[in-house]
């Protein structure tokens, strides 16, 4: 079996392969070559690797890496992309690994390139030759915008296992729960006109204004109705984020649009949300005579629970000897969880450096997350898989 090169080593040809992914196509990459170095590397290992291109985005890729066989086993996943990075705010190159002051400064550092050195570096000084259940790494696309890579496993179930961890930046604190994001866009159109006479136009700014107190109240109602004491925010949130509306003082204002997201706790539908706003809208449409449209800014990502009971909680809880807690940030964890894994997130670095200039991961992060993977690899790959009873 070859030896890998060194973790530092990899970290830093993982960060000098850009990836960045984002909704503006003058930022977006392919992944490619990040995929690429992964597979050589697991493959070296003994892994069976698979590069599944993206169905909408044929420049994209995920890797699913299997070593071993069964029908348990553990997914250690992360996501290959990075956000787009502020020019001239960086201290050193952003796709060079730059070690100072105990940290490794790159674009990726911690969210999330560095992960998938940690678990190379791990695997390879383990014994893995006598694997009980399948250990897999899966390195996902397009995470940071559309989470196109894993909506399409979604869609290709082609991801079997029992236990998955998601090395997101954690700070090391294993996460059972986060809250969905929908993002949405309400386009109100009037008829402009000239504004000496109401009459020659209809106002889409003050139909606007009636939606907009439509949905504050729509707010309260679920800040009242839905509470979950996991959450620091312990509420369902929305937030209008901007308008855009008319273009003159003197002039009836024809055309307006607000965009808001709106963040829903575990157990809440995304779908129904939106049912019920849509709902809402008809009769300020009729009452004000305007257009009144509803659409999504992007695809929404569900809540994300995992029971505190699930096996990979109470094992990542007594290897960290932390309680399992939430998070205010959206990660892949529910698509995995639609996929019948109980998932949950934890990993090296802190998410208040992730999209950041100067993003880095703290090196006495490294050697307590090998041992979180070491643990799980032992708990759920190396001893014999056990049947729960079903109820």
């Amino acid at each position: 079996m070859t030896t890998l090169p060194s973790l530092i080593s990899m970290m830093s040809q993982l960060i000098a392969s850009p990836s960045i992914s984002c909704s503006q196509l003058s930022w977006d990459q392919s992944n490619k070559g990040v995929i690429e170095l992964l597979e050589g590397w697991l493959s070296s290992q003994g892994f069976q690797c698979e590069i599944m291109p993206l169905p909408s985005q044929p420049n994209k890729f995920n890797l699913i890496a299997t070593l071993g066989s069964g029908d348990g086993g553990l997914v250690l996943s992360g996501h290959t992309d990075t956000v787009p990075y502020d020019e001239g705010r960086w201290q050193s190159d952003p796709f060079s690994l730059e070690e100072r002051n105990q940290k490794l400064y790159g674009l990726g550092s911690c969210d999330m390139k560095g992960f998938f050195a940690i678990v190379l570096d791990t695997v390879q000084k383990m014994q893995l030759y006598n694997l009980k259940q399948p250990l897999i790494v899966l390195a996902t696309a397009d995470e940071e915008s559309s989470m196109a890579g894993a909506r399409a496993l979604v869609e290709q179930g082609s991801l079997k296992a029992r236990y998955a961890l998601i090395g997101e930046p954690t700070s090391l604190t294993p996460i059972h729960a986060h809250k969905g994001i929908m993002m949405e866009r309400i386009q109100v159109t009037g008829q402009a006109g000239h504004s000496s006479n109401p009459a020659l136009g209809n106002n889409a700014l003050d139909a606007m204004h009636a939606v907009m107190s439509e949905l504050m109240m729509f707010r309260q109602q679920l800040k009242h109705q839905y509470r979950d004491a996991n959450f620091i925010i312990d509420y369902p949130t929305m937030n209008f984020g901007c308008i855009h509306g008319g273009d003159n003082p003197n002039r009836i204002c024809g055309r307006c649009e607000l965009e808001f997201d709106l963040r829903a706790l575990p157990g809440m539908s995304n779908q129904a949300l939106m049912a019920e706003i849509s709902q809402r809208l008809p009769s300020i449409e009729e009452k004000t005579g305007t257009k009144i449209q509803l659409n999504s800014l992007f695809p929404d990502v569900p809540s994300f629970y995992t029971p505190i009971e699930s096996d990979i909680i109470k094992a990542c809880e007594a290897l960290t000897n932390r309680q399992a807690s939430t998070v205010a940030f959206a990660t892949e964890g529910p698509f995995l969880n639609q996929m019948g894994i109980e998932t949950l997130i934890l990993g090296p670095g802190s998410i208040d450096q992730a999209h950041q200039p100067n993003e880095f991961m703290a090196l006495d992060q490294i050697q307590p997350m090998q041992q979180v993977i070491r643990g799980l690899i032992e708990r759920f790959c190396l001893q014999p898989h056990e049947h729960k009873n079903e109820e």
